[in-house]
């Protein structure tokens, strides 16, 4: 076998390779002599066809997909070993295919185009510093999400006087039955919030024992909020129309949870803070907590920004949009693969710099790995704590297992889980190597600067 590569730029060259018999000749007759022990032809026992016939009948298909099979391994092979820095797919060199006489040849040569990247490399000495942001929690912050705690663990108070948002009991009656028939009549609970705008001036500012006469569908026009007022069914309530009174017994309002240790071990928990004052740092602790996440994925987008801008890489345009249209199969115009395609080549640039990082400092994921992450995601999906319950523990070991083999997906979940774990641990190793200075801000300049940067 000779196997040649011809540059005819930094980013496009042609991979020949040239097969004689000694390549190929030895495995084409092993499957040829596996096929007639197995073979079933009329008139032969078992075994016993003719070599010459196998040949005849099956020596075309079986040197076909010999060479195919070889031909791939040997492609994949040589960019491996090479180190080859390939984009997109090697492609084959289709008119010198289909000229191959297969009935007469016993030398093939084939040829394929690959799309290369440029050679680069990576100084992270010579990288800006990266921000790392740590969000304080400013007091109205805190007071903003107290207010919102306390709206949520309101309190139920009876009112004098129906108020927006309040919701009010009593008698709902039809002002004239359908046909002659029997009026609708139901004890029931109004929630205004749920009212027609236009129809609220005529309850707000009633008291107990008022009776509001008022035309239901315009108070209720959406069918499913007139079934909840009037406790009917949909299809019924969607047929109660015109003039109802409504005849008030009580009058029911949220009002904000009071700042007492009810409320305090309501959020936390009991006992957690004993004052107003532990109350309020907690929640602060609470607000930063909930936002390095958001502080850490900007700091992982900042790292590979400031990765790509450093690092120039040229690509083989002309070929890619070529493959791309290719590989999707008509799902893609010309224009659009243009408009596309400069955040494509920006993920496969990205992906360039981290396979480089990674072999440089010799990063690699095993099988446990995958596992572990897929255990951990398990615990948080399910709110498993694990730890040391054993059943529990094998409890997600399963789920994670199974999770990872699941046939459905052809390998999918455990291809995913491998990727995210791969490149959460590239980009720990550059958060270690490059510069990361940390930079106090508030939460509403930390908002400003996310919205910013996906603008």
């Amino acid at each position: 076998m000779e196997i040649t590569l011809d540059k005819a730029s930094e980013t496009n060259a042609s991979l020949n390779i040239t097969l004689t018999p000694a390549d190929y000749k030895p495995e084409v007759d092993k499957k040829l002599k596996q096929y007639s022990k197995t073979v079933a032809l009329k008139g032969f026992r078992p075994g016993h066809v003719p070599a010459s016939l196998v040949q005849k009948m099956y020596g075309k298909s079986i040197l076909v997909e010999e060479i195919n099979s070889m031909l791939s391994k040997t492609v994949s092979n040589y960019i491996r070993e090479n180190k080859l820095q390939v984009v997109g797919d090697p492609v084959p060199n289709r008119e010198q295919a289909d000229a191959v006489d297969w009935d007469s040849q016993t030398d093939f040569a084939f040829s394929y185009t690959l799309g290369l990247a440029s050679e680069f490399d990576i100084d992270f000495a010579d990288l800006p510093a990266v921000n790392q942001y740590d969000i304080q929690a400013g007091d109205a912050e805190v007071d903003s999400t107290i207010a919102d705690l306390q709206k949520r663990f309101h309190e139920h108070a009876h009112a004098e006087e129906v108020g927006e948002g309040d919701t009010i009991y009593g008698e709902l009656k039809q002002v004239n039955a359908p046909d002659g028939g029997e009026a609708f009549t139901a004890k029931t609970a109004f929630p205004l919030n749920q009212m027609a705008e236009e129809a609220k001036g005529q309850f707000v500012g009633k008291k107990k024992d008022d009776v509001i006469t008022f035309n239901l569908e315009q108070a209720f026009p959406d069918e499913k909020a007139r079934a909840t007022a009037t406790g009917a069914p949909k299809d019924e309530a969607a047929n109660l129309t015109g003039e109802f009174t409504f005849a008030i017994d009580d009058i029911t309002r949220h009002e904000p949870a009071e700042l007492n240790q009810a409320f305090f071990d309501k959020v936390l928990g009991a006992g957690a803070v004993s004052d107003e004052t532990e109350f309020r740092a907690k929640v602060g602790e609470i607000i930063k907590s909930n936002y390095n996440r958001e502080s850490e994925q900007l700091l992982r987008l900042d790292i590979e920004k400031t990765l790509l801008d450093a690092t120039p890489i040229l690509l083989p345009d002309e070929f890619l949009k070529n493959w791309l249209l290719e590989v999707n199969e008509g799902k893609f115009t010309p224009e659009q693969i243009d408009e596309q395609y400069g955040d494509f080549t920006k993920s496969v640039k990205l992906q360039l710099i981290k396979n480089k990082i990674a072999d440089k400092a010799d990063i690699k994921v095993d099988q446990e790995e995958v596992l572990e992450a897929t255990r951990q995601m398990v615990r948080e999906q399910f709110g498993f704590a694990g730890g040391e319950n054993e059943e529990m523990n094998q409890t997600i070991d399963r789920i994670a297992r199974n999770y990872l083999t699941d046939e459905k997906n052809n390998g999918q979940n455990y291809t995913s889980t491998f990727n995210r774990v791969f490149d959460d641990k590239v980009i720990g190793y550059a958060k270690e190597q490059m510069t990361i200075a940390s930079q106090d801000i508030t939460v509403d300049d930390f908002k400003t600067l996310v919205e910013n940067r996906q603008a």
